[in-house]
């Protein structure tokens, strides 16, 4: 296989950077935007070698996708665990959102972008909708050591606003939807946790 001058041989290497300067571009500009030999010239590796680790673009597109959902929910989890259980974890999680929105270069969700840029396929709507369950089973393990009874409902809710505040501010850029997103999960919170058995 032909190798680019400067290019690496370490294969593992070479992939990860592919991944890192694809990942990049595509929150940069979007997918339909950036071609594969940009890619390959920004990662200083041939295009045979990006189509021999994920053989087309879509399948680089995905394993962007599924390492940024994975990255975006280790942040989160390493976040979170600063935070004693209760419902300060709870509302941690919407400081941590809010801290993300106010970066420089935010354009929203990669994974929720993602799926739309890719027009809604098979494969797009099976990694959104995984990234988005990863999300509920966190607010739900969250809100159950809180203390609410019957966490599923109020994980739904919590969700949209996640995504919500999340699609608002890539919009319009407003900083307010990440604290307006905490102000209605505490309105929610303490609502469910008024209801918990054993609560006045």
């Amino acid at each position: 296989m032909p190798v680019r001058a400067g290019e690496t041989i370490d294969p593992d290497a070479t992939r990860a950077r592919v991944l890192d300067v694809a990942a990049r571009l595509f929150y940069e500009r979007s997918l339909a935007a950036v071609g594969m030999r940009e890619i390959a010239s920004a990662a200083n590796a041939s295009p045979l070698t990006i189509y021999r680790y994920f053989e087309s673009k879509e399948g680089l597109a995905e394993a962007v996708v599924r390492e940024r959902s994975d990255r975006i929910h280790a942040w989160l989890a390493a976040g979170l665990a600063e935070v004693p259980a209760g419902r300060a974890r709870v509302t941690a999680l919407f400081d941590l959102l809010t801290r993300w929105f106010a970066e420089q270069g935010f354009r929203g969700c990669a994974v929720v972008n993602y799926a739309a840029d890719s027009r809604g396929g098979d494969s797009a709507r099976d990694i959104t909708r995984a990234h988005l369950m990863r999300y509920r089973k966190l607010l739900q393990q969250l809100l159950a050591e809180a203390g609410v009874a019957d966490p599923a409902p109020l994980a739904r809710q919590l969700l949209l606003l996640v995504e919500g505040s999340t699609v608002v501010t890539q919009i319009d850029g407003d900083g307010a939807a990440g604290a307006d997103a905490r102000a209605a999960a505490e309105t929610l919170l303490d609502a469910a946790l008024a209801r918990a058995p054993g609560r006045s």
